[in-house]
């Protein structure tokens, strides 16, 4: 008997070769590159990530040819884009989002002061496009068009290029000495823009002009009709004419007070501008409640910060002399509104009608084989192709969300799919990596950091004239608030692999090429898996 415990462990067989004393990799660490989830989300198909990675590397100019690569209006959307990549963010669950809208802005304010021009189009490849319209999507197809060495000109009925950049967003949002510098750029590249030139009859341009493609980039710019019974119907107005005269520098009467008839971004951007064009009183009228609003958090509490007032469940029954008279409304189980019988009259001057737009594409009605479901042509969702070869649509003119981003979005799919037809290739599928989620990061690494916020005008300040209500970051802000970008899902070199690993398996490669396993010492122990903030590892089994 021994005094102490038995031991019962088995002795290898050293001498034969058939036991092993290192410990048997089942898993080995990989490194990977997956889809943050603000790429993810932009309609624009911007690299946020990557441009916000240059932006805290102090290469600013990079950063922003980094950006232009996929959206040519930085400037633009920085200050009107609804950022669906905020929203898709993991770091609001952290503290709160990236504001990449803020340093996207930063980067295109810098752009035009210091001048920064896109860079030289490849070859002509004497290829022709037309384009119809010179809003957002069709600016943005003219550039990547003609970056990728293709001749365009765009033909637009407006006296000016921008379309509902300049004639539907309000200048307190933007600028149009941005709108001017941004298109500038566009037309240094080459870009022909054809101003006050209303096309009716789509085949006999594109025949005289000898175009091999077309991309209708037309916008939403007719509004949707109401019958309403009017004692008058010149207190009656059109929200997209409104906000269009205004734009032009025209000064519409529209008396002491105002309502505005719906619940979407354009009834906030006319009751706004009222405010801003001498209306004491301006009303939002919408037939639902809060939660079906259609217009954005930010643009409703913007509107009632500068005095706006929302009646909710309310419909316009009758326009009088100087009142309107509405029904109450009540929402059923399924949140449709019905009258309720019960009427009340609220004092107007002038009803701005804000029910929706329309794209006028009755051009388009008498060409062959073009589908249309009521206002937007029908096309091939992956090449936004029509059913007419080489007749292509995008931005308003087809089903989709009618924003400045999503618009710019269609535009750079439209032409990479023109250049693939025209040069008779085939449409290659896109292979995405899957979306790194909050709960796939190790956040031991970020600290608590709250997102910077851009300086405002007071309300009180805002509605005496159209100074921009939004300021920028500075160039601190600007870095401090790339910085807090996670990074999710691409190694960004915090060596949190280096340090962990306890068998001195991972050789790092310089600045900018990361690192290496060396599979001989690794052990498959998961250290670094663990200690990589970023989610830039994954284990895999072992072959």
């Amino acid at each position: 008997m021994t005094d102490g415990p038995l031991d019962i462990t088995q002795v290898p067989d050293l001498a034969g070769g058939t036991g092993r004393v290192s410990p048997v990799r089942t898993r080995m660490p990989v490194y990977v590159d997956l889809l943050p989830p603000c790429n993810n989300a932009c309609p624009a198909g911007e690299n946020i990530q990557e441009w916000l990675r240059l932006v805290k590397e102090d290469q600013s100019e990079a950063a922003w040819r980094q950006l232009v690569r996929d959206n040519p209006f930085p400037a633009i959307h920085g200050r009107v884009c609804y950022h669906p990549c905020e929203s898709a963010c993991n770091r609001r669950d952290l503290d709160s989002a990236v504001s990449v809208h803020s340093v996207e802005r930063f980067l295109g304010d810098l752009a035009i002061e210091k001048g920064w021009k896109f860079n030289p189009a490849r070859n002509n490849t004497g290829y022709r496009v037309l384009i119809v319209g010179a809003g957002p999507s069709g600016l943005s197809a003219a550039y990547h068009l003609a970056r990728l060495g293709h001749e365009v000109e765009i033909h637009d009925a407006g006296d000016h290029a921008g379309g509902m950049m300049r004639y539907g967003i309000p200048e307190y949002r933007l600028p149009r000495d941005v709108v001017d510098a941004e298109i500038e750029r566009v037309e240094d590249l080459g870009v022909k823009i054809v101003l006050n030139h209303t096309v009716d009859d789509l085949l006999e341009e594109q025949r005289a002009g000898n175009f091999d493609a077309v991309f209708v980039a037309i916008g939403a710019h007719l509004s949707k009709r109401v019958e309403i019974p009017s004692m008058d119907a010149s207190h009656m107005v059109d929200a997209v004419d409104f906000l269009r005269d205004v734009a032009s520098g025209e000064k519409p009467r529209i008396g002491r007070r105002v309502a505005v008839y719906g619940g979407g971004n354009t009834a906030m951007d006319a009751a706004r501008v009222a405010r801003r064009m001498g209306a004491e009183e301006a009303v939002i009228i919408y037939r639902r409640d809060l939660e079906q609003m259609p217009a954005h958090k930010e643009e409703l509490e913007d509107a009632e910060a500068e005095g706006v007032k929302v009646h909710w469940l309310r419909t316009i029954n009758e326009v009088a002399a100087d009142d309107i008279e509405v029904e109450i409304m009540e929402l059923d189980e399924n949140g449709k509104p019905h009258g309720t019988g019960t009427f009340e009259k609220l004092p107007a001057d002038t009803v701005i009608m804000a029910v929706g737009q329309i794209a006028d594409t009755g051009f388009l009605r008498n060409i062959p084989g073009l589908r249309f479901k009521d206002d937007v042509v029908q096309v091939d969702p992956t090449t936004l192709m029509t059913d007419v070869p080489g007749i292509f649509a995008g931005g308003d003119a087809v089903p989709s969300g009618r924003t400045v981003t999503i618009g710019v979005g269609h535009g750079k799919k439209a032409a990479k799919m023109i250049d693939t037809w025209l040069n008779r290739q085939q449409v290659q599928p896109r292979v995405k990596h899957p979306v790194v989620e909050f709960d796939d990061l190790h956040l031991w690494y970020f600290g608590d950091h709250p997102r910077s916020v851009q300086p405002e005008l007071s309300p009180d300040e805002r509605v005496d004239d159209f100074e921009e209500v939004v300021k920028g970051l500075t160039d601190s802000e600007a870095k401090f608030e790339a910085w807090r970008c996670l990074s999710c899902g691409n190694c960004f070199e915090c060596d949190g692999c280096l340090g962990s690993c306890p068998e001195d398996a991972i050789i790092k490669l310089g600045k900018g090429h990361r690192y290496r396993y060396d599979y001989e010492k690794c052990t498959g122990c998961a250290t670094c898996f663990d200690q990589c903030p970023v989610h830039a590892i994954e284990m895999i089994p072992e072959k």
